[in-house]
């Protein structure tokens, strides 16, 4: 009987030390991470980087149209659909995953053309902390385009990381 209200009280005040008791997350718990809906994207090509140095490229604006579906808060899968012209993967796993493959990605010298595997890394953030939270409506994060070590003979991965912003438009 000791033995269970000491492992009680232990457990509760690791509870209080990370900021308050665990609960129980509610079944609509999933549902508010799923990303649903229409969201305009942003990719800023002025503060581009190429082998961790600044690059400037064009920026980019787009449309995706988001359709997830969560087991639970943190496991989540779906489609995405951009106004450019491919469709592509979604999936949770600390961030949200957005991925596509791009067959014609940069032109090589020799007139072929490397493929490159594209790569949004997003996350709910709140613009006026600043601050990582959990969000459907405001994520931001990073645009990651790579082309395999050797594509156009390059004996070295091709690849370009823009920051994006990701605005929901519309549900």
């Amino acid at each position: 009987m000791r033995v269970d209200r000491v492992l009680g009280a232990t457990a509760m005040s690791v509870a209080t030390l990370f900021g308050g008791v665990v609960a129980a997350a509610p079944a609509d718990a999933a549902r508010e991470v799923a990303l649903n809906g229409t969201y305009r994207v942003f990719s800023d090509g002025e503060w581009a980087r190429r082998d961790e140095v600044l690059f400037d490229v064009p920026s980019e604006t787009q449309t995706w149209t988001v359709n997830t579906s969560c087991v639970s808060p943190i496991e989540c899968t779906g489609t995405v659909t951009s106004s450019l012209g491919w469709t592509g993967s979604a999936r949770l796993d600390d961030f949200w995953f957005i991925e596509h493959d791009i067959p014609k990605w940069a032109p090589c010298p020799d007139g072929t053309f490397a493929r490159a595997h594209q790569t949004f890394l997003i996350f709910g953030f709140d613009p006026v902390t600043e601050q990582r939270i959990v969000s459907t409506d405001f994520l931001q994060g990073r645009n990651i385009t790579k082309a395999p070590s050797g594509s156009c003979g390059r004996n070295a991965v091709l690849d370009f990381e823009l920051p994006v912003r990701v605005e929901r438009i519309s549900r």
